[in-house]
């Protein structure tokens, strides 16, 4: 019998397996062409036979979804600590960043490459500005769920406004804030493609579009399998990093998983 940790490790691959298998004998039973639904199989071959320019695109986007998460992560610490601290701000910001997120980024791309023109840049602010929010406001919300009683306690034991955030808020938004990078990194590939598709002459989005005009429709999903990679890649690396980081918030849950809770 498999343990919980051997499970965790082979039960995804298992998941993956079986829903290649379906889709490829949906796609024979259907008798769907290529350019409408490749199967697997098909896909894979386009994969192999299109791996040098696949490699160059993909990493050219893996590129500016690190920049732009990286601009991300700077800002949004910033910004969270500052709205966390401030009952004030709080309530001031809160609305406008609600507001700015609801605004589509793919409406924001254009305007960006007039500013900007077409390269990497808008790919880069695009995926910083839809990678923003979430860690904003984790960060935010880890700072400002800080009990009173404990404010309280510490300023009666002389401990100033940057103390409490130094010793105490920061540590108790952390889990917030390494679960929230789980959630930005992946959003920061999509501001990317997004990005991409509208005005680029580089990158897994630039691929697609050439292809999709060409109908080489498996060579479309081909790129999309390389992005989901990446992305699940750069998902469990943080989700490593909060593992590591944030054991002692953590550990709970490590516990449930390992008794079957």
């Amino acid at each position: 019998m498999m343990t919980p940790r051997v499970q965790g490790l082979v039960m995804p691959w298992l998941v993956v397996a079986g829903l290649f298998g379906l889709w490829e004998v949906f796609v024979v039973a259907a008798r769907l062409p290529p350019f409408v639904l490749p199967a697997p199989s098909v896909v894979f071959a386009a994969l192999a036979e299109f791996a040098g320019p696949i490699m160059h695109h993909s990493l050219h986007t893996l590129g500016t979804t690190l920049a732009g998460f990286a601009l991300s992560v700077a800002g949004g610490v910033a910004l969270g600590v500052a709205v966390g601290s401030s009952a004030v701000a709080y309530r001031a910001l809160f609305p406008v960043l609600i507001g700015f997120n609801s605004i589509p980024k793919v409406a924001i791309v254009p305007v960006l490459i007039i500013w900007f023109g077409i390269g990497a840049v808008p790919a880069i602010i695009t995926a910083c500005l839809i990678s923003f929010f979430p860690i904003t406001v984790n960060v935010a919300t880890g700072i400002a769920t800080l009990e009173p009683e404990l404010r309280d306690v510490l300023r009666s034991l002389g401990a100033s406004q940057l103390d409490i955030l130094r010793k105490v808020g920061l540590p108790r938004a952390a889990p917030y804030f390494f679960a929230s990078l789980k959630v930005a990194i992946t959003l920061a590939f999509v501001g990317s493609i997004i990005s991409e598709t509208v005005g680029s002459n580089e990158g897994v989005g630039y691929l697609m579009i050439q292809a999709s005009s060409r109908f080489q429709i498996p060579l479309v999903f081909a790129a999309l399998l390389v992005v989901a990679a990446m992305g699940i890649a750069m998902y469990f690396l943080f989700a490593i990093l909060e593992r590591r980081m944030t054991f002692w918030a953590t550990r709970g849950v490590d516990q449930a998983y390992a008794t079957g809770g």
